[in-house]
């Protein structure tokens, strides 16, 4: 039986590299098809804003996946305290539904920056092309958790961007640093 001390992941890497590719470009394509299908206006959006200015989206990221990740590990540490029932599942739940989703538009803007450089700019082909890359990596477990984290950063960043609305210059005067893409 699996126990909360880190069995699941040794279950995952017990598991053959094939099949953790097939599990793992199932599943990414399963959550991505579920997230744009769920969210079309804000996971379109949030794609977009992430292939446009990737380092505003990593440097917002960055700090949002660790605040997140780190509320969903204190959640799943006090589930077996007496405040569990009541701080620590809500902290599992936020995470179990952050995470994945911000993971899932991370992986997207990734696939379609590399089906453009292919030359297909559709969303579709950059879907498939990230689940592609999301069972590539499965090959390897730190190449997995270095692309999970990469995509998870540029995810929240981006949702996070998105989500708090037009609230930028809308003139390149107005600016006090120069865009991402002029650095």
């Amino acid at each position: 039986m699996l126990t909360p001390s880190g069995g699941e992941l040794e279950l995952y890497r017990s598991l053959e590299p094939i099949v953790r590719v097939g599990i793992q470009f199932a599943a990414t394509i399963l959550v991505m098809i579920i997230v744009l299908g769920l969210a079309q206006n804000y996971g379109t959006q949030a794609v977009s804003k992430s292939r446009q200015s990737p380092i505003i989206s990593l440097c917002v990221g960055i700090p949002g996946l660790l605040v997140s990740s780190g509320l969903t590990g204190t959640g799943y540490l006090i589930v077996d305290t007496s405040l569990g029932t009541f701080f620590g599942i809500p902290l599992v739940i936020f995470g179990a539904i952050i995470l994945p989703v911000a993971t899932a538009i991370g992986f997207v803007a990734i696939g379609c920056t590399v089906a453009t450089r292919l030359g297909d700019s559709r969303l579709a082909i950059g879907l498939l092309v990230g689940a592609l890359l999301s069972g590539i990596v499965g090959l390897s477990f730190p190449a997995t958790a270095v692309l999970l984290g990469f995509a998870s950063a540029l995810g929240i960043g981006a949702t996070i961007r998105v989500l708090s609305g037009a609230t930028g210059t809308t003139r390149p005067d107005d600016r006090t640093v120069p865009p991402a893409n002029k650095i």
